[in-house]
């Protein structure tokens, strides 16, 4: 089983498993985080929700770190290991004049492309996004007399600020691009996206990953415009 996972079979498996827990939380947590154009009460009362239930809490914040930690060790080990093969491939082809650049069809899409630098700014945003929300002011509210953390009035706090809002957006598309061709490529990791499926699997990543976006830019727009 050790030898499976040091294979490239093994470790694409690897990083599709680790990325589909990712994209489930994101979009359980896109959905959550859209409770707050309904009122700031269910807002309060989602988050306390989850905040309250510690061993549930724990368990899902481990083995959402558990997977980014293998998501992330495994593609810098694939993307060496792709860098190695092509450089070797590339040194093959210095006595040709006529080698060209893969271009139409045969070059790969601009999301697989930048990859790695989608990943490490969505993995620096994921990490200040924490630091910023879970670990940011703690204010107090009291909710059907049941006082508890008041994240919406962090949130608005936070979204107030146009530099925020900036950055925050940036990953986001960020996020959109990793998002769309990473959906994808977890069909391929398993082997199960037949040659006559790809266009409509690659449509469904995209739908995702905009559904996704339009959800996560809703929020900060939405307290940035009507609470003032």
């Amino acid at each position: 089983m050790l030898q499976f996972f040091k294979s490239t079979t093994g470790r694409k498996y690897l990083m599709g498993a680790t990325g589909l827990v990712w994209v489930g939380f994101v979009f359980s947590h896109m959905i959550g985080n859209m409770l707050i154009l309904v009122s700031p009460e269910l807002y309060n009362s989602y988050g306390h929700a989850i905040l309250s239930n510690k061993i549930v809490l724990y368990a899902a914040e481990i083995g959402l770190v558990l997977a980014l930690i293998v998501h992330v060790i495994t593609a810098i080990s694939l993307s060496i290991q792709n860098k190695s093969a092509n450089g070797s491939a590339a040194a093959l082809q210095l006595g040709s004049r006529y080698a060209v650049a893969p271009n139409g069809d045969k070059k790969p899409p601009v999301a697989s492309q930048y990859m790695g630098v989608q990943g490490s700014v969505v993995l620096a945003f994921i990490i200040l996004h924490l630091i910023t929300f879970k670990y940011g002011s703690h204010y107090e509210v009291t909710v059907n007399g049941v006082v508890m953390r008041d994240l919406h009035r962090l949130v608005v706090e936070v979204f107030h600020s146009p530099n925020y809002i900036a950055w925050y957006s940036v990953c986001i598309v960020l996020l959109m691009f990793h998002l769309s061709h990473g959906v994808n490529s977890i069909f391929l990791s398993f082997g199960v996206l037949e040659r006559k499926m790809q266009t409509n699997i690659k449509k469904i990543a995209w739908l995702y990953a905009i559904v996704v976006t339009l959800g996560f830019l809703s929020q900060p727009l939405y307290v940035f415009l009507f609470h003032r």
